[in-house]
């Protein structure tokens, strides 16, 4: 019987801290992640969860990234399955409202947004890239709505985009402080409304 190469029960162990870690930060915030409640959780000392990460600030990198990974599997890759133009577009918000939705604890990207909007370093820099990647694809699915001439010739994609993402936004707020179905019949009807404006005469 072969043993378990040293890599490969590390790379799972990384991988464990890691989730248990999102989960704990769904709820508190990246803030909220105790490397002493972390180790508990995951039934390590905290020097070997220590051994997997430089640092308490390296963790939450690794915590946020897998926060991202897990948006674009259920939002963004399932959406590139729709016809490019408003299919797609419309396929991006449904997967982005449902992903509000099925994370009721919170959205732990969104929930970064309001740590760290205005504490510049590392952890800064890195919700800005995964905001601005999401806001990227879905004024991607604008412009090719545009080109298709299901959206209005001149409408500003990223201006759209950032409509939207406001949307979300509200959404994500909504969904944690008032009544979730109610929040979500608020935010189809603003984003068809949104389309409405700028759909062709």
């Amino acid at each position: 019987m072969s043993a378990v190469p040293a890599t490969t029960k590390g790379a799972a162990t990384r991988e464990l801290i890691i989730d248990r870690a999102y989960a704990i930060a769904c709820g508190e915030g990246l803030e909220g992640l105790s490397i002493g409640d972390l180790a508990q959780a995951v039934g390590m000392s905290k020097s070997g969860v220590f051994a997997h990460f430089g640092s308490r600030e390296d963790l939450q990198l690794a915590v946020l990234d897998s926060a991202g990974q897990r948006f674009g599997e259920s939002v963004l890759i399932p959406a590139l399955r729709a016809p490019r133009g408003l299919a797609r577009l419309r396929a991006i918000v449904d997967g982005w409202f449902d992903w509000v939705r099925d994370n009721r604890q919170g959205c732990l990207v969104m929930g970064a947004v309001s740590e760290y909007d205005s504490r510049p370093g590392a952890l800064h820099e890195r919700v800005v890239a995964l905001i601005q990647r999401w806001r990227s694809d879905s004024a991607r699915a604008v412009g090719m709505a545009i080109d298709s001439g299901e959206l209005r010739a001149g409408t500003d994609a990223h201006q759209l985009a950032f409509e939207i993402f406001g949307i979300a936004l509200a959404l994500h707020q909504d969904t944690r402080l008032f009544d979730p179905k109610q929040a979500r019949v608020q935010a189809e009807r603003a984003f068809e409304r949104l389309l409405a404006a700028n759909s062709p005469p």
